[in-house]
């Protein structure tokens, strides 16, 4: 594995990371009171995009980071719906 590809994959590491906070608070507290849905649906949205463009360019590194960051939009998604009125 080259110095890049380490790079690479700390850096999806690290993106991977960026919503399980939110994740973890929400479930948690099983409240989504201040969380914007249109924010996690946007970023669904991009993470489509960015993983069709993994897979078109054939680069393991932005499939698998988006496919995590898409499943923890999922989750924030289902957490706002699940407790939109709490």
């Amino acid at each position: 594995m080259t110095g890049v590809e380490i790079l690479g994959y700390g850096a999806c590491a690290v993106t991977a990371l960026t919503f399980l906070p939110q994740v973890i608070k929400t479930w948690k507290e099983k409240s989504a009171k201040n969380v914007s849905l249109m924010m996690f649906v946007i970023a669904f949205i991009n993470e489509v995009m960015w993983i069709a463009y993994g897979v078109l360019q054939k680069d393991n590194v932005i499939i698998i980071t988006n496919v995590i960051m898409i499943t923890m939009c999922s989750i924030m998604i289902s957490l706002k719906l699940k407790y939109r009125n709490e």
